[in-house]
């Protein structure tokens, strides 16, 4: 079977529980903003909270995941690299929930949830949850089980969106709803425990005893891994986490509750650019074990500059979709307080644009084993990102926050190409990227000069009529007839 053909049809599946399902929680999303409408900084603490369960993530699964699918194809025992990938993670997280619920108060008022403390227990039972999760599920990916995987994600997610449908419009008081944040963790935190619950022979199937010599290849391997992640979270979510630190001013009048506010309402426009990335996560899913599937094709190279093609053509797409489409799409979000942020969305979405091609590009380093360049990069775009955002969020607010991200996996995309150019040649086409990048700036520049006034449906018209121009463009570059379409 043609390999292109089988990553698509995986990533379809994969794409299936992941779009659907980030889909169903983007249904969540207007009942947010409504349950919340007098209170967005309540909205802001969900939007926190969730950062922080981001970046324990990234800590908690140690890599595993990556590791594992790198490790499987050198070993005649898979089921002993699985067990050293899945004791790691089971050990780890157990001293992480330990030391939570000794410490919980403590970093409860360090994160100014002084009133709150069972939010830190609920945000680390979450978290610990998902991340011995994590590995049982990779398992499902490397034996190609995506039909089983979906079910168990989309078992999880129906429970969330059912909890939380039930809990906030039966138990919350939309006049002073308080008590809205710890309803929607109880509904994450059952929900998670449906993962564990069926995977449960990988739980119950576990044995504590770990190879020594394996595992210390392994964290070898994943160390820098877990560094290039952790920097990597801070460019996604430590603008949420800075905006509220750096805003809170109680001198000149700037409260905790209006600095909750102002992450509220970015977090909310953040979710429409969250289509790019809701495509990036299905793409990931499949495309990871199929990189390194390919390490033995002699064609491999060739497969990757198919690959990285199409997957740039499709991404532009999404982003004119979105942008030219933002009138529609800002009604995801029902409360027209949350729409000040809207302005940001196209940013946004480029920004995650660029992220998806260093996605694909950061093969050279995981295929060479040199993942300490990973490291390097996710570094250097930690401290620029964290650079911007102390510089400019006290003058620009999330507007600085939204262009620190676009900056950020520019210049990681750009460092990665060049190093890999360097240790691992792919030539990429890079005739097609900037024809299908520029392309696609360039119409949302042109429809943003056009003088609409209030002829919604001519502009609804002519944007997406520029959509199939696009399209139309992709088509002959890459060859592609719609007959050959229909014959498939």
């Amino acid at each position: 079977m043609n390999p292109l053909k089988k990553l698509l049809g995986q990533t379809a599946v994969y794409g299936l529980s992941s779009i659907l399902g980030r889909t169903l929680n983007y249904l969540l999303v207007p009942l947010y903003t409504k349950v919340f409408e007098t209170h967005p900084e309540e909205y802001g603490i969900v939007s926190q909270l969730y950062a922080f369960v981001a970046f324990l993530m990234i800590l908690l699964t140690f890599g595993m995941e990556t590791t594992y699918f790198r490790f499987i194809q050198d070993s005649d025992d898979r089921k002993k690299v699985f067990q050293n990938s899945f004791l790691t993670v089971v050990l780890l997280n157990c001293i992480f929930f330990l030391g939570l619920l000794f410490l919980n108060n403590n970093i409860a008022e360090a994160l100014l949830f002084t009133e709150h403390p069972e939010y830190i227990i609920l945000m680390g039972a979450i978290v610990v949850i998902d991340a011995t999760s994590s590995l049982p599920l990779a398992k499902l990916r490397a034996e190609e089980k995506a039909k089983e995987f979906a079910i168990i994600q989309f078992t999880s997610i129906g429970v969330n969106i059912l909890l939380n449908l039930v809990l906030l419009y039966f138990f919350v008081d939309w006049k002073e709803p308080t008590e809205g944040v710890f309803y929607i963790l109880i509904a994450n935190l059952v929900s998670s425990l449906v993962k564990p619950i069926m995977l449960r022979r990988d739980f119950l199937g576990i044995q504590f005893k770990l190879n020594l010599s394996l595992l210390k290849k392994m964290l070898v391997y994943a160390i820098p891994i877990v560094i290039a992640g952790f920097a990597g979270i801070i460019n996604e979510v430590i603008d949420r986490i800075m905006l509220k630190q750096m805003l809170y001013d109680p001198a000149n009048g700037f409260t905790a509750k209006m600095a909750d506010a102002q992450i509220g309402i970015y977090s909310a426009c953040y979710k429409l650019a969250m289509l790019v990335t809701i495509l990036l996560q299905a793409y990931r899913y499949a495309a990871e074990p199929f990189f390194f599937n390919q390490m033995k094709n002699q064609d491999r190279n060739k497969l990757y500059v198919k690959l990285m093609n199409y997957f740039v053509a499709v991404v532009c797409l999404v982003f004119l979709v979105v942008s030219l489409n933002l009138d529609i799409f800002k009604f995801f979000i029902s409360n027209e307080t949350f729409w000040a942020g809207l302005h940001i969305v196209p940013v946004l979405l480029l920004a995650n644009v660029f992220l998806g091609v260093y996605f694909n590009q950061s093969i050279w380093y995981k295929l060479t084993n040199q993942t300490k360049f990973g490291a390097y990069i996710s570094i250097m775009g930690a401290i620029l990102t964290i650079g911007i955002n102390y510089l400019f969020i006290p003058k620009y607010g999330f507007v600085a926050s939204a262009w620190a991200t676009l900056i950020v996996y520019a210049f990681q995309m750009t460092v990665s190409y060049l190093w890999g150019q360097k240790h691992f040649p792919i030539k990429y086409n890079l005739r097609k990227f900037f024809l299908y990048l520029g392309l696609s700036i360039l119409i949302y520049f042109v429809t943003t000069k056009i003088p609409y006034g209030d002829h919604s449906l001519i502009k609804f018209a002519l944007n997406n009529l520029l959509i199939v121009f696009f399209i139309y463009i992709v088509m002959s570059v890459e060859g592609i007839k719609l007959s050959s379409l229909r014959r498939k």
